[in-house]
């Protein structure tokens, strides 16, 4: 295919979209956008033009403007279908006229029309939107503003009602025709201790002497060729808050945007406890759909998604503990399972599954995730093993709302962990069968390691939870609390819980507070966190919180287009009109009928290109042959690769490797240094999958001559060694593993970390007292320092 440059599309059409500017305020875990869509028409013909975009299924859209020839015409929020007819009859009288709406089918994907753009006109469209920041499992506050939308695999009983039907063209990443600009300004009581983005940054600004008030941009000249991330890092993020907002002076007191509104935050610092040995039914749900060939990213040595999902269940596999069940489907057009039905965990069970896992390859055709989650379903549940579904795609569904009201039909029998990869996956779906399970949904873009994030959740899922969760309030005589969002008993540890109130009744005049309690239990032990708050709020003419809790209210009762009954139809345009806040019910429109005269003749329609995620035929032919088949493929060539890449210093614990990989503007003796420090990287990640391929199910290793070539010495020197000559030589062999896996590979400790607490307890259960001996002598055949610690010393 001929790629063009310049503002055209492939037809050489021009495209009427030039810029996008957004403006981001982030107060806390709130974040405010206002983005502004500039447009041109360059062409000798009025336009309509069309633009489908992304956006966080979270967002909040609460205003939608247009800004001709120094005139500013507001949206209004109407019934979607009534909106529909009075934008065409505008349109058709030649009046400019202008629609946003959300997709019938998916809260994450919205359109854009402006219609009758005149010959030379310049026109800007600001959309404003607020939603809550997710929190990552470092601590982090996670923001993305979506570039990638993926096609969605459309089921052909639906509807054509979809705006993702409109067949918008899609170019390649580097030849997107307009440009994006976002300047960030992020406040916190808590201190803000850094900012990070997979994006480059203009230097941080910090706006006051404490550091609770930073400004950060985007570097000039940036493309808009990928989701821009930013990292949030606050000084404390476990304290409990209450934020009360006065609600609108002309609404009546007792209505949702009327009355004061309170969002309780609360996010429990419960401790990390060892895992129970034998409990629960490990599901994995893995997308082996076409599109799963595609590469992680844009960044010329991406790994294939397929590839890093196989190493990932890899991972899984070797980190489950032994007694729980477990069983793996894989899904594209059709759906395959490794077991008839989930398995006793155990070694022989564990290393069929390897094997199995070793031969997937994207090769099921499109992305239906329905049918394998029926399936799962509807198998009998196992007494005393509580099921844990682990849900791995690319997002690219369009029966969103459909699979999220399966997921939350048979939401009491199991928790759902997400898992989006790679830009462009459905925030709607993942987040979705996330939010009604009580489980967990992670986003894996940019250099993110599809491995670290799973092995996080897995953690979690092992982990006992936060239990029997209650709100209590204290307020004065005339004031009661009514809460809005829908009722939520048990989180996972690290999850932060969010909750929407309505203060109804008369606040008070004077200087007053109120105290709410939050109580729970945790391993059998009952707690509480209690926090006091102001009741003289101060009105936010944005009404920020009680936008959100309409949202949440609207994302409640939206079970999409054709799974919503008439009557929650109903009250969910009620509750968007109300509040402003935009659903999959309602549509903004404005009309400009002050034109000195309308638009004559007929209108060309222009829909606006979107980036999408690809490569050129040859680099992705190269890309699949050097990546097919890579975990078995990846094993062996490293063991052919140990005697030809010379002998890697691994006698100390690595650094991580801070230094950029850009070699931008370097001299080529920088770029090779750069390259053998990616090769090293890949050699020495490599060995680590080697390693924890040999490890058994039980959590120890076997004494051979893998392990040797893997410890960089010989099976002589390592037996010679063993100072328990008489012992079981796998305990010899799990000290020494466990040793290797500190000294080389630390930083990506979030991975094993599990699978080392299966070695270190099996140590201790046939070691015991000799684990000393054997710690001492390892370290002296490895050269690496003593570290008692690590096997509990």
């Amino acid at each position: 295919m001929e790629q063009y440059c310049g503002l055209i599309t492939g037809n050489k059409e021009s495209v009427p979209l030039k810029s996008i500017s957004v403006t981001l305020s982030i107060n806390d875990f709130v974040a405010s956008v206002s983005a502004t869509l500039n447009y041109e028409n360059e062409e000798k013909v009025p336009l309509e033009a069309i633009f489908v975009f992304p956006m966080d299924e979270d967002s909040a859209v609460y205003s939608f403007e247009a800004l001709v020839d120094g005139k500013k015409i507001v949206a209004e929020l109407q019934e979607k279908m009534e909106a529909h007819s009075i934008y065409e009859d505008a349109f058709s009288q030649g009046y400019q006229a202008y629609l946003l709406e959300e997709d019938d089918y998916s809260r994450d994907v919205f359109s854009c029309n402006v219609g009758n753009l005149q010959p030379g006109a310049k026109v800007a469209v600001t959309l404003r939107y607020v939603q809550e920041l997710p929190l990552e499992t470092d601590g982090a506050l996670r923001y993305v503003l979506p570039a990638i939308l993926n096609p969605r695999y459309q089921l052909s009983e639906q509807s054509a009602k979809s705006c993702l039907n409109i067949k918008t063209p899609m170019v390649p990443l580097e030849d997107l025709p307009y440009t994006l600009s976002m300047v960030a300004t992020i406040t916190s009581q808590h201190g803000i201790e850094r900012v990070q983005s997979n994006c480059s940054l203009s230097p941080l600004q910090y706006l006051a002497d404490d550091k609770t008030s930073v400004q950060v941009s985007l570097a000039e000249g940036h493309k808009f060729d990928r989701d821009v991330e930013l990292l949030i890092y606050y000084n404390e993020v476990h304290s409990p808050s209450v934020a009360v907002e006065m609600g609108m002076q002309d609404m009546k007191p007792d209505s949702l945007m009327g009355a004061p509104s309170a969002m309780v935050s609360f996010y429990p610092d419960v401790p990390e406890v060892e895992a129970t040995k034998a409990c629960g039914e490990f599901v994995f749900l893995m997308d082996r759909s076409g599109s799963m060939e595609s590469p992680m990213n844009n960044q010329i040595d991406s790994q294939l998604r397929i590839e890093a999902a196989k190493e990932t269940l890899l991972l899984l596999l070797k980190s489950l503990p032994m007694g729980c069940y477990f069983n793996i489907y894989g899904f594209g057009s059709s759906f395959e399972k490794i077991f008839p039905e989930s398995v006793k965990y155990t070694q022989e069970t564990m290393e069929e599954a390897v094997e199995r896992v070793k031969d997937l390859e994207a090769d099921l055709g499109g992305t239906e995730i329905l049918k394998p989650l029926r399936k799962i379903y509807k198998a009998p549940s196992i007494p005393g093993h509580p099921l844990q579904l682990f849900v791995f795609t690319d997002g690219e569904v369009s029966d969103t709302f459909t699979v999220i009201n399966e997921v939350l039909f048979n939401s009491k029998k199991h928790r759902c962990f997400s898992f989006g990869i790679g830009e462009g996956a459905s925030t709607s779906l993942i987040k979705g069968i996330a939010r009604v399970t009580g489980g967990t949904a992670e986003f894996i873009i940019g250099k993110d390691r599809m491995q670290t994030k799973a092995l996080g959740s897995l953690k979690l899922a092992l982990n006992s939870s936060v239990d029997d969760i209650s709100l209590s309030w204290d307020l004065p005589p005339c004031l009661s609390a009514c809460i809005l969002s829908p009722k939520q008993t048990a989180i996972c540890r690290g999850q932060r819980l969010i909750i929407y109130a309505q203060l109804t009744g008369t606040m008070p005049q004077e200087e007053s507070s109120g105290e709410v309690c939050f109580k729970y239990t945790f391993k059998g032990r009952s707690l509480e966190n209690r926090v006091t708050f102001s009741l003289q709020p101060k009105t936010n003419a944005s009404f920020t919180i009680h936008r959100l809790a309409a949202k949440s209210l609207i994302q409640t009762k939206d079970l999409g287009f054709h799974e919503t009954s008439e009557r929650a139809k109903k009250d969910v345009a009620s509750i968007s009109i109300q509040s402003g806040v935009l659903s999959s019910f309602t549509a903004f429109l404005a009309i400009n009928k002050e034109l000195s005269q309308p638009v004559r003749g007929p209108v060309t329609q222009r829909e606006i290109p979107r980036p999408v995620m690809s490569t050129s035929h040859r680099s992705y032919k190269v890309k699949l042959c050097g990546r097919k088949g890579s975990v078995r493929r990846m094993l062996q060539q490293c063991a052919a690769a140990d005697l030809k890449l010379g002998e890697p210093e691994f006698s100390s614990p690595r650094k991580k490797n801070t230094e950029s990989l850009s070699v931008t503007e370097k001299s080529y003796s920088s770029t090779k240094k750069n390259e053998d420090k990616v090769s090293h990287k890949g050699f020495r990640e490599n060995l680590l999958m080697q390693l924890i391929s040999r490890q058994k199910g039980n959590g120890s290793w076997e004494l051979d001559e893998d392990l040797a070539k893997i410890l960089r010495t010989n099976l002589e020197d390592i037996m010679t060694a063993n100072p328990v000559k008489d012992g079981d030589p796998s305990t010899w062999a799990t000290v020494l593993a466990v040793l290797w896996l500190h000294a080389n590979s630390e930083d990506l400790k979030c991975e094993w970390e599990l699978l080392e607490r299966k070695a270190v307890a099996w140590l201790h259960d046939h070691a015991g007292s000799s684990i000393p001996m054997l710690l001492h002598a390892g370290s002296n055949l490895l050269k690496l320092p003593v570290t008692p610690a690590i096997f509990g010393f």
